[in-house]
């Protein structure tokens, strides 16, 4: 930490004062998307207190931490960072970095200085860790894949290793695994665009002429909901140990299905329907469509745009489907395959009304283009 930095300060806590006061989670993560659902779901039972490092919450529900998750004791004094493990009674580390365009090193770097320290925590303030992995640690990337995408290929490497030093911590806990996690389940609504819907959004204006994987290959999906209940499921029946699966296992829908569904709500939404996306065997991509995609004179964010959608088909397809903890003991609701098909239609719904100038558009536009034709 710099020298003549401010150093970072805990804001007032106060002390407990009898035996019925609940319980303190501190959650890392809590601005994040998965983080906000978590507070939606933990706030009626634990007394929340959120690391950040710069950007406020401005939740009433949660008093927040001002920390560096990289800095020894997080940037807290030797006494803040005592009293902070008087305090806590449950650890829950949602935060990471995410972002596969930041420097691989830095992604590395995050995530596992920032799992040691929160372990560091918990073992000081004799409270159980709950470390928010991810199910595609299931995946190994190829070589090729490494070389071409160095920031997918580093997160994975990133929580494999946090997940490791969670195992041998000694900490009671669990580690828990959630695919790609969609909107809410009955509204659709998510913090913030992920990866997911900015490509259904895409597919839905036909902007997505092709896609890396086989029409039967799954996309494991959840909605948001289904991962906090699991989470604070497993935390309030204070389950000590374990790795829990929170996918859609089984259930997932193929890559085909989801493409159709796009192409109707197209329709319903008085656009043209798009064309199904061409598929293109994972083998293929490294070897056609990538080194295509470099020696065209397609502007650079097109191109830039197809090797996102590659990049994200690529870490989160598997063939086979992931295991799912859904369902069983203290792990939430299972969930089912029509379950996540209408969770993808009110998941585009949402994005839809989030995008209406961009539909109106595409609707003028379609429309002008009719004219002309028939014209």
């Amino acid at each position: 930490m710099p020298r003549n930095a401010p150093r970072p300060t805990v804001l007032p806590v106060p002390p407990r004062t009898t035996a019925r006061d609940r319980p303190t989670l501190l959650l890392t993560g809590g601005s994040g998307v998965l983080g906000r659902a978590l507070i939606d779901e933990l706030a009626p039972d634990y007394d929340l207190l959120c690391l950040r490092r710069s950007r406020p919450l401005h939740d009433p529900r949660v008093r927040e931490i001002e920390g560096d998750l990289l800095a020894p004791r997080l940037g807290l004094s030797a006494g803040a960072w005592y009293e902070l493990a008087l305090r806590v009674d449950v650890v829950l580390h949602s935060a990471a970095q995410t972002n596969w365009r930041t420097p691989p090193e830095e992604i590395v770097r995050t995530n596992i200085l920032g799992t040691e320290t929160m372990l560091d925590l918990a073992a000081r303030a004799d409270a159980p860790l709950y470390l928010v992995s991810t199910a595609f640690v299931a995946n190994t990337p190829s070589e090729e894949d490494r070389e071409r995408f160095p920031g997918a290929t580093a997160y994975l490497a990133s929580k494999s290793r946090a997940e490791q030093l969670t195992r041998e911590a000694g900490v009671p806990g669990a580690i828990v695994r959630p695919s790609v996690v969609m909107g809410h389940s009955a509204t659709g609504r998510i913090a913030g665009q992920q990866g997911l819907t900015k490509t259904i959004g895409a597919m839905v204006l036909g902007q997505v002429p092709v896609l890396p994987g086989a029409p039967e290959a799954r996309v494991d999906m959840i909605p948001q909901d289904y991962v906090t209940r699991a989470i604070g499921a497993l935390i309030r029946g204070g389950v000590g140990d374990g790795e829990y699966w929170l996918t859609a296992g089984s259930q997932a829908p193929a890559l085909s299905e989801i493409a159709d569904t796009c192409a109707e709500f197209a329709v319903r939404h008085g656009l043209p329907r798009p064309l199904r996306p061409r598929l293109i065997p994972v083998e293929a991509v490294h070897r056609l469509l990538l080194p295509m995609l470099e020696g065209t004179s397609l502007p650079a964010s097109v191109r830039q745009r197809f090797r996102h959608y590659a990049e994200l088909l690529l870490v989160f397809q598997r063939e086979l489907p992931f295991d799912s903890s859904l369902g069983t003991p203290h792990c939430g609701t299972p969930v089912t395959h029509a379950d996540i098909r209408a969770a993808l239609v009110r998941n585009l719904e949402s994005w839809a009304a989030d995008e209406s100038g961009t539909l109106r558009r595409h609707r003028t536009h379609a429309a002008a283009a009719s004219a002309s034709e028939v014209a």
